[in-house]
């Protein structure tokens, strides 16, 4: 859901999908919303007049890699890339904190895909004290001008924020250790993040009060049941996709160079 974000608490969102959606109907409608999207993203590709960004930020655990393979995987391999922020190396922190992040944003045609993005550098950041409230202040600022300057440029932005309970990341965690399969995920910090929970709540809700123009708004998309997160954020990508409206030229040579 699309959340009036200026005065709330994270608590009072569901992170359960409505009583309406039944898992079976709605893994059907989520298979035909990537059938769209394939077409849709061919379009976009071939017209290269435009590109989308996609942001995906959540709770450790939140399932974002997961959501990437469900509803991304079946779109064509030259127009989509992911990219996963992850500590800042020397050169990039000897930079402002976002110069790493402008290059990897999507070229005109193309889908890119944050698994973790900018905002990591006011949440994290911000828990671990290495910035304080002011600079955090400056840096949404610098944010809200980054992203306007990409909209203005033809890249429409979708902020996505899985909203997973308390109790849901514990037991997801806590598979990390039993389940054979899933121990590959486990990181010796995973217990400090689940101590880390208050801290981080407050940072997003900062987050979400300072960086919520109208024009690029945050989706906060309950992802207690995989199977209906990937449906909501499929269905708001086709839905800008349709917006776009984006169409084949009718020879190579109309495309933009």
């Amino acid at each position: 859901m699309n959340t009036d974000t200026t005065d709330f608490e994270l608590s009072k969102l569901p992170t359960h999908a409505p009583h309406n959606m039944k898992k079976a109907s709605t893994e059907v409608k989520l298979q035909r919303l990537i059938q769209e999207l394939i077409e849709l993203q061919n379009r976009l590709y071939a017209e290269n007049r435009h590109s989308v960004l996609i942001i995906l930020q959540g709770m450790d655990a939140s399932g974002k890699d997961g959501l990437i393979r469900q509803v991304f995987s079946g779109i064509n391999p030259q127009g989509i890339q992911v990219h996963s922020f992850k500590e800042p190396t020397n050169e990039e922190l000897a930079h402002d904190f976002l110069w790493r992040i402008h290059q990897k944003t999507p070229r005109r045609g193309m889908m890119q895909v944050f698994n973790r993005s900018h905002y990591e550098d006011v949440l994290i950041t911000r828990v671990t004290g290495l910035i304080d409230a002011e600079e955090a202040r400056w840096r949404f600022a610098a944010i809200n001008a980054f992203e306007k300057l990409l909209q203005n440029s033809g890249t429409t932005i979708l902020k996505f924020y899985l909203h997973i309970s308390q109790k849901e990341q514990r037991e997801r965690l806590m598979e990390r250790v039993t389940d054979p399969n899933k121990r590959w995920k486990y990181e010796a910090g995973d217990e400090e993040k689940v101590a880390q929970w208050p801290q981080y709540v407050k940072m997003y809700e900062d987050v979400f009060r300072h960086c919520n123009p109208e024009s690029c708004p945050w989706h906060i998309v309950p992802a207690d049941q995989n199977w209906y997160k990937a449906y909501e954020v499929a269905h708001i990508l086709r839905n800008a996709l349709v917006r776009m409206n984006p169409q084949y030229p009718l020879h190579k040579a109309d495309r933009p160079t």
